[in-house]
């Protein structure tokens, strides 16, 4: 065997790598949360990943409904789409869902540094929020997904798939 071959990557199914390429390229989702009353929620929240844990990072305020709500039902899905492009169906939009769990990173910790290290990786102009004392890193692991690729094209993902769309290659 060559060193071409022995450093090659494994075969990636083509659904795998879209969805890995919209999640690099997408910065932006819909967070579903559930109020105390169990009333669904749904806001905008920028996102990046964590490339050791394969977690979704959020950086938000503890005055916001869906911080409230997720520090008290930590159970959310996430929505990340393609964005629209004139001309195209939206309705043939790639999109996937992410069902996971949040859980608020304690400030200064191994994972916050590393979440915070994501997330400005990702948002260099959010450095001066990550000072304030009223905003605080999630991490959302994901427990289940499912991705519509397209019209005809939907298929809820294996948890082999999750991680390996999730993690860098």
């Amino acid at each position: 065997m060559n060193s071409e071959s022995a450093n090659a990557l494994p075969h990636e199914p083509r659904l795998n790598r879209e969805l890995r390429a919209m999640l690099q390229t997408q910065r932006v989702a819909a967070l579903g949360t559930l109020n105390n009353e169990g009333k669904p929620f749904v806001s905008m929240v920028p996102f990046a990943i964590e490339p050791q844990t394969g977690a979704l990072i959020i950086h938000v305020s503890l005055l916001a409904p869906h911080t409230r709500n997720l520090l008290s039902d930590p159970a959310v899905s996430v929505m990340v789409m393609q964005s629209e492009m004139p001309g195209e169906p939206v309705h043939a939009l790639p999109r996937v869902s992410l069902d996971g769990i949040a859980a608020r990173l304690q400030p200064d910790s191994a994972s916050w540094q590393a979440a915070r290290s994501a997330y400005l990786g990702r948002f260099p102009d959010a450095q001066i929020m990550t000072e304030l004392g009223d905003f605080s890193f999630v991490a959302i692991t994901v427990t289940q997904a499912r991705q519509v690729a397209g019209f005809g094209s939907a298929r809820p993902l294996e948890p082999e798939d999750i991680t390996s769309v999730l993690k860098p290659r």
